[in-house]
């Protein structure tokens, strides 16, 4: 499982606006942002390393104007934490990762009152956009190039849900980037602070889960951000799985 997560990783990667090839290393750039949580590298699973390799890398972040970082499973290169140390770069974080199969997923109801649908409007996709921001800190307002970002990943098959409530407001949302080898990534669950604490996270979390595997993906993945949204996780039937690594040069 490893393997074809990290190589889910690959293909997101190698879709990004202006990817670039340095050795056995994707860097997906997307001239839009200079998000590290968007430009970033990663390995081929099973591919060899060398030092070479990560000073290579480092110029092609440079010569990219962007800030070196990598995201990728542990297992697939064992050996490149400590070259990467070794150049001065700083592990950020090591992340359990949660896998979900079609058999394993559980649905639980949605809250009374919201309706999760498919923004199909560049308004929606602003609201949602918005909402995850709003959840984790960014920008209170998405920009257009956040909204086409977001509509472009669903022309490439991406899966994006937003929880609507009566009145028409965005409670919330989440989505999954387009599958790769039956793999794909969920991600940017996020609830408004007003809807909290009422099981929309994992019904929404379920329902992009659940429009991921209807379009015959065959895996679902995902990291949780807590113990709390670890608990959310599992109840809609995300299993531990592996470890993922995040370093970054400054």
């Amino acid at each position: 499982m490893d393997a074809r997560v990290q190589q889910c990783v690959v293909a997101t990667l190698s879709a990004r606006p202006a990817p670039v090839e340095v050795g056995p290393f994707v860097v997906g750039v997307d001239p839009t942002t200079t998000s590290p949580h968007i430009n970033y590298a990663t390995p081929r699973p099973g591919s060899a390393v060398t030092a070479a390799d990560v000073t290579a890398l480092v110029a092609a972040f440079r010569a990219a104007g962007r800030r070196p970082r990598l995201e990728y499973v542990a297992s697939s290169a064992p050996g490149l934490e400590a070259l990467l140390t070794a150049a001065g770069f700083v592990v950020e974080a090591r992340h359990t990762y949660l896998v979900c199969l079609p058999d394993t997923l559980r649905t639980p109801p949605t809250p009374a009152g919201i309706d999760l649908i498919e923004p199909r409007t560049d308004d929606q996709r602003a609201a949602l956009i918005g909402a995850q921001n709003e959840a984790f800190g960014g920008e209170p307002e998405a920009t257009p190039a956040d909204v086409a970002r977001l509509r472009r990943q669903q022309e490439a098959g991406a899966v994006a849900v937003t929880a609507v409530t009566g009145s028409g407001a965005c409670a919330g949302g989440g989505g999954a980037a387009p599958p790769a080898g039956g793999v794909s990534e969920v991600a940017g669950i996020a609830v408004r602070a007003p809807y909290r604490r009422r099981g929309l996270a994992g019904a929404i979390t379920a329902e992009v889960t659940r429009r991921l595997f209807a379009t015959g993906a065959e895996v679902a993945w995902l990291e949780a951000g807590g113990e709390d949204s670890w608990r959310v996780y599992r109840r809609v039937g995300y299993r531990p799985t592996g470890e993922r690594l995040y370093v970054a040069a400054d």
